[in-house]
């Protein structure tokens, strides 16, 4: 949560910094700020406003040049949005400016003590304390200061650090929260998110936690915050700036729903192995022997992409015959889980950065478990530290609700499921099947979209409800669990998903005329048991909106959805509800692409 955008070299600063902030809005719009300075005024200038970008732009005046300036745009943890508690924070003597992501969990014992020595606080936030604690420090280098600041930190921390004494660099760290350099023909970026970095630069350098560097104009050096050098070699992304543009829709969201048939083709190319009917995927690191020894699969994952897990949990158990399951990583990491040899873990992030997920990594990297990762950036600190893994290729994602990163990681889910039922037990003959049903996905989602007027008028039929109830039976409830976090997440409607089995068990209490029902009713082995659960609602006077492979005569509406494989079928199931959501949002006039209270990656607990 939160961006950082920073820049050294000879162009004029500002309108850098405030494009990179732009870019990065996804990640935090509470409040914004930006610090300039030029090599030779030894002098820091500062602009902050609560608000969008937009505000800080605003009040930024025409002659406020620079060459060198770090920006940010926060995500509130510590303190509410307003001008003050926006950052960059400024020492007393306006010598040092600091932009942060993360949380300084011993910020209060650090600010009881700084405030004993006479030093006044202008915000609520942790991050000020860091400010004025490189201020204090007697070390006589920039470098050597933040170092020095450091070892008294306890938390998680990406930081980009300027001090008027000390004009031509900036000084960047990294614990836990993302930190890339972007290396150009003498001027260097720093950032948050290679969305900041793309439109100026595509060689990139990421820092690992332990890990700062020192950029100026036409050099960067990276170390440990011990003062060991390290060696970083710059890489290539492939993603372009245009890839961040909304190409001519009105929202990400929406242009992101409807890129999912294109982001599908590219996890699947290259990976089919038709000779012996299962995939390849060099990433994993995985041989045959390795894999037949496997007894159990863990997947570990947050919001989105814990329910992508629950999905791949029913393949990879349904195609390899290997017990599997899915776990929220907020609370594996915190249980004091048994970690079992034989257990392959799978922790799975969009952003390759979300912090309970990279905690549990780092957890059970510790304790000797074999992790692979399941994630969209590539380089990101869950691809780094686990033992290898599958890039979901899903592109880059700016709408804070996930959609086509969704889809592409369940695809993901199912080609590792089919890697390793056809290490196992799995025909030849299924595995044909299950190719041909990967192979029929694009064209599916495609053909989904064409219907997406037919779910506009849903929506608006929706949109007046106070509250919605998401059902389905084991493939149906991981579906019926993301639909219910889209519409949540959007729109603010309230709605709880449960399994169909579970309405006798409490649920049923709450069915009447202004509860609306969205049944998940695959054409498979349950069917006539969804069948029955529709019963239930109607006997009640329930209002319910099936999507099926067929018309539901119990429902009042049904969206159809193109039939695939039984165990491919909840890959397609839950698109037209994020269409559902979408335009349940828009009628209500929700902010769409950044819903309130949320940011895209979350590296804070």
């Amino acid at each position: 949560m939160c961006g950082i955008v920073g820049y050294i070299g000879k162009r004029d600063v500002a309108p850098l910094l405030l494009e990179g902030l732009q870019r990065l809005e996804y990640r935090g719009y509470d409040s914004a700020g930006i610090v300039v300075t030029t090599p030779s005024s030894g002098r820091l200038r500062m602009v902050k406003a609560k608000g969008r970008v937009r505000d800080l732009e605003a009040k930024v005046p025409a002659r406020f040049k620079g060459t060198t300036g770090i920006a940010h745009t926060r995500w509130a943890t510590h303190g509410a949005p307003s001008d003050v508690n926006a950052h960059p924070h400024m020492s007393a003597d306006n010598k040092v400016a600091v932009v942060h992501n993360g949380i300084i969990d011993n910020a209060s014992d650090l600010r009881r003590k700084l405030e004993a020595d006479g030093v006044e606080f202008l915000s609520e936030t942790d991050t000020e304390v860091l400010t004025h604690l490189i201020a204090r420090a007697q070390a006589p280098k920039l470098e050597d200061k933040v170092r020095e600041t450091l070892r008294l930190v306890e938390g998680t921390y990406g930081i980009a650090v300027m001090h008027a004494d000390f004009p031509d660099r900036i000084v960047v760290a990294r614990n836990g929260s993302p930190v890339v350099l972007g290396i150009g023909e003498k001027e260097m970026f720093v950032a948050s998110d290679i969305a900041a970095l793309v439109a100026h630069t595509r060689q990139i350098v990421t820092l690992d936690d332990g890990e700062m560097a020192t950029l100026k104009a036409d050099d960067f050096r990276t170390y440990t915050t011990e003062g060991t050098r390290t060696t970083a070699e710059p890489t290539t992304v492939e993603w372009e700036a245009a890839s961040y543009d909304m190409g001519g829709h009105d929202t990400y969201m929406h242009k992101e729903i409807h890129e999912q048939a294109d982001a599908v083709d590219r996890v699947l190319r290259g990976r089919i192995d038709d000779r012996f009917s299962t995939v390849h995927l060099g990433g994993l690191n995985l041989d045959a022997r390795e894999a037949r020894r496997i007894r159990r699969v863990k997947i570990l994952g947050c919001g989105t992409s814990y329910h992508a897990g629950m999905i791949g949990a029913q393949m990879i158990e349904e195609l390899a015959r290997i017990p599997a399951d899915a776990e929220p990583a907020s609370e594996f990491r915190y249980r004091n889980a048994v970690v079992d040899p034989d257990t392959l873990y799978v922790a799975v992030s969009q952003s390759g950065e979300t912090y309970d997920v990279l905690a549990a990594v780092q957890e059970l990297k510790r304790k000797g478990a074999r992790v692979l990762g399941v994630v969209n950036v590539v380089g990101s600190a869950i691809a780094r530290e686990a033992d290898g893994g599958i890039y979901v290729h899903a592109g880059p994602e700016v709408c804070v609700v996930s959609t086509k990163c969704f889809t592409n990681t369940t695809v993901a889910f199912a080609l590792l499921a089919l890697h390793l039922g056809r290490t196992r037990d799995l025909s030849v003959r299924d595995g044909k099947r299950i190719i041909e049903g990967l192979r029929k996905l694009p064209a599916q989602i495609a053909e989904i979209m064409e219907h997406e007027e037919d779910v506009k008028k849903l929506a608006l039929q929706f949109a007046e409800a106070r509250s919605m109830l998401f059902v389905g039976r084991v493939r149906g409830y991981p579906v019926a669990r993301e639909a219910s976090l889209k519409l949540k997440e959007v729109s603010y409607i309230h709605a709880e998903a449960y399994p169909a089995s579970e309405l006798k068990h409490g649920p049923l209490a709450l069915i009447e005329p202004a509860l609306p029902t969205v049944a998940i009713v695959p054409d498979d082995d349950l069917l006539e048991k969804n069948r029955a659960a529709m019963e239930e609602i109607k006997a009640r006077s329930g209002r319910i909106l099936a999507v099926a492979h067929q018309p539901q005569e119990k429902a009042d509406e049904t969206i159809v959805v193109p039939k695939n494989e039984d165990e491919l079928d909840p890959i397609l199931m839950g698109i037209p509800l994020q269409l559902l959501a979408y335009h349940t949002a828009l009628a209500l006039g929700r902010d769409i692409d950044k819903p309130r209270n949320l940011a895209k990656s979350v590296t804070v607990e």
